[in-house]
């Protein structure tokens, strides 16, 4: 199968390249590397069937490439991911995430894609009536990312019943794992991970009973390969654990992992912050045959294991 994956050299993207290839997949990624890295593409690099495309999902271009390579399924994973950005400038939110999955998804048209498998976020939920979040549950979003994601599960829809491309949208809860970046907000596993083994201060927002769920790169990255054949068309499935594990408690998972004092300094909870979040995967084990496989101490623990070599 061709594949086209946007964003190719982020954390995410470009775990799910790697796993493309060794399924013997041909992939063409398309990353600007705002925020991706071109050492996670390294190996890749090395693959047949394999092209880079330094470019923004906004270009023009991007029609072009697209239909050269003549994918039968593009992974849109490009994205401006932080909500306080998005908050301080919700136009550039906008421009990114709406204006450039509008720009994929008529180029995945125009040169005839089957299908089109979209990363969405838990923020889409909000503040959920119930945790973890079932399936089907009502989208309430807060912030102009959780706006401009929403947008993009619309445009899908959309050009479904306008173009018949066929979508499945994947809802990503906490994903964590090697290659992830402790620069940013996002990303609370990696930024304890980096100071722990730099040996430098840690925070824990609140009194660390804020929860999330935290799924591991690598089974979120099998989730995207079974999307990409025909299960689960026209529908959005989350993807995490169902488990909730609290801020505090993550801290100590962390620390053990990489063998540091687990003293975290503690502040004020930040404003917007949800005092909880998990979501219920069930839906995607019927759709996709998809499950969370690593449990959170494993995946923490080969998560230290890169950082240390990195």
């Amino acid at each position: 199968m061709r594949l086209l994956v946007t964003g190719g050299a982020g954390f995410i993207g470009s775990t799910l390249v790697d796993r493309l290839l060794a399924d013997g997949h041909q992939v063409a990624v398309v990353d600007d590397l705002s925020s991706g890295d071109r050492r996670n593409l390294a190996g890749a690099g090395r693959a047949p069937g394999f092209e880079l495309h330094e470019m923004d999902v906004r270009a023009p271009a991007l029609a072009g490439v697209t239909a050269a390579f003549r994918p039968e399924v593009v992974c849109h994973l490009a994205a401006q991911i932080s909500v306080r950005a998005s908050v301080a400038d919700p136009v550039a939110d906008a421009r990114i995430n709406v204006e450039g999955t509008v720009n994929v998804l008529e180029a995945a048209r125009r040169a005839g894609a089957r299908k089109v498998v979209f990363a969405s976020s838990v923020a889409v939920y909000g503040r959920p009536a119930a945790i973890p979040v079932p399936d089907g549950a009502a989208t309430d979003p807060r912030s102009p990312y959780a706006a401009s994601k929403l947008t993009g599960e619309t445009y899908l829809s959309a050009f479904r019943a306008l173009h018949g491309l066929s979508y499945t949208t994947l809802v990503l809860s906490n994903v964590y794992g090697p290659r992830q970046s402790p620069d940013g907000e996002a990303g609370v596993v990696s930024i304890f991970t980096d100071a722990l083994l730099r040996g430098e201060p840690t925070v824990v927002y609140g009194d660390g009973s804020q929860t999330r769920d935290y799924v591991f790169v690598d089974d979120v990255v099998d989730g995207f390969a079974r999307a990409c054949g025909t299960g689960g068309d026209g529908r959005r499935f989350n993807l995490g654990t169902g488990r909730q594990t609290t801020d505090r408690e993550l801290h100590s998972l962390v620390a053990a992992a990489a063998g540091a004092p687990d003293e975290p300094r503690f502040a004020a909870t930040r404003p917007g912050d949800l005092p909880a979040m998990a979501v219920d995967p069930a839906p995607a084990l019927d759709g996709l045959g998809w499950r969370p496989r690593t449990d959170l101490a494993t995946g923490l623990k080969l998560t230290v294991e890169w950082a240390r070599a990195r």
